[in-house]
């Protein structure tokens, strides 16, 4: 079978997802040849395609992907062929058969973690460690808000907040999403399509307000999330799913409560391999602790990565979403 991978010529919608046959490849130097097993789709990926995030063209879209080693570079020692590894930063070209990457961006994967769960879980699980152990260090004092909260980042994160001692909110878009973030970890869930988010949030708080908001969701949320906060909360603003957000005056975060506002990035908390890796470790140690349960709501075929992006465009998803090779 001819090996391929996905190329965007131009940003657009999906149907600039176009594939191309791969030649065979020899790693040199710190590379690595994969064998992708299983590859995971990501809302950043909807942002490289549709050009919010720009990157030069042409490029091959994928931030997420676990194989099998097939080669290795002269410069190689910590892997060899025949290790199971995956990647979630700093690579591109997931939306493949196979891929070159740079050994620093590998995180080798313990024997209990299943290559698909895996690729549902690395960018995801990743996220959602950085952003409660080290944005905001969340504690058994603690009240979040999550939005999103049966996505893919959202079902991990609330399940990890629990463990960790917070009270949850979430908000989802449907009684489904909501009885699976309930079950997932969340004491209250609010549904934002016809629900206030920050009035129910101040009535489930009794008025207080919550610790921190975690928001992918970007600018449908954002002025909401603002209101949600106690005096003194943190905004933390991590995702664009619905346009990015407006620019806040500091003089506004102020008036709100002396507010904190952030945006942060996986790349800056995990900037080298040791970093990745021990995050990484962090999260499979909550996996197998039975901290989390990694739920894959949707698989599809390699070739219809343009049917999963737009699935999970228009929130029809449910946890992950992977590609099968």
């Amino acid at each position: 079978m001819t090996d391929y991978t996905f190329v965007i010529e131009q940003t657009g919608d999906t149907s600039v997802l176009r594939t191309s046959n791969l030649q065979p490849t020899v790693p040199v130097g710190q590379e690595v040849l994969i064998r992708h097993t299983a590859v995971g789709v990501n809302f950043i990926d909807i942002y490289h395609r549709s050009g919010l995030y720009a990157l030069p063209l042409p490029f091959r879209p994928g931030v997420e992907g676990v194989g099998v080693i097939e080669a290795v570079g002269t410069d190689v020692t910590r892997f060899k062929v025949g290790d199971r590894v995956g990647y979630c930063s700093g690579v591109f070209g997931g939306y493949a058969t196979t891929n070159l990457v740079d050994a620093e961006r590998l995180i080798l994967l313990p024997d209990f973690i299943s290559d698909e769960t895996a690729a549902a879980c690395l960018l995801k699980g990743l996220t959602a460690a950085y952003l409660l152990t080290r944005t905001f260090v969340v504690g058994d004092k603690h009240t979040l808000l999550w939005h999103a909260a049966a996505g893919g980042v959202g079902l991990i994160a609330c399940q990890w907040a629990g463990q960790l001692g917070a009270r949850v909110i979430g908000t989802t878009g449907s009684e489904e999403k909501g009885a699976l973030a309930i079950q997932r970890g969340c004491s209250d869930v609010i549904f934002y399509r016809h629900e206030p988010v920050a009035e129910r949030v101040k009535e489930i708080t009794a008025g207080r307000g919550v610790d921190v908001v975690y928001d992918s969701v970007g600018k449908d949320t954002f002025a909401a999330s603002l209101d949600a906060l106690a005096p003194l909360g943190m905004m933390v603003s991590f995702g664009n799913a619905s346009g990015a957000v407006p620019d806040v005056s500091p003089l506004l975060l102020m008036q709100k409560g002396s507010l904190f506002l952030t945006r942060p990035t996986l790349s800056h908390y995990a900037p080298d391999q040791h970093a990745l890796q021990a995050l990484a470790d962090s999260l499979f140690a909550a996996i197998h602790k039975g901290w989390i349960t990694v739920d894959i709501g949707q698989r599809f075929a390699l070739r219809e990565a343009a049917k999963a992006q737009q699935e999970l465009a228009n929130r029809n998803t449910i946890g992950s979403t992977i590609l099968l090779p």
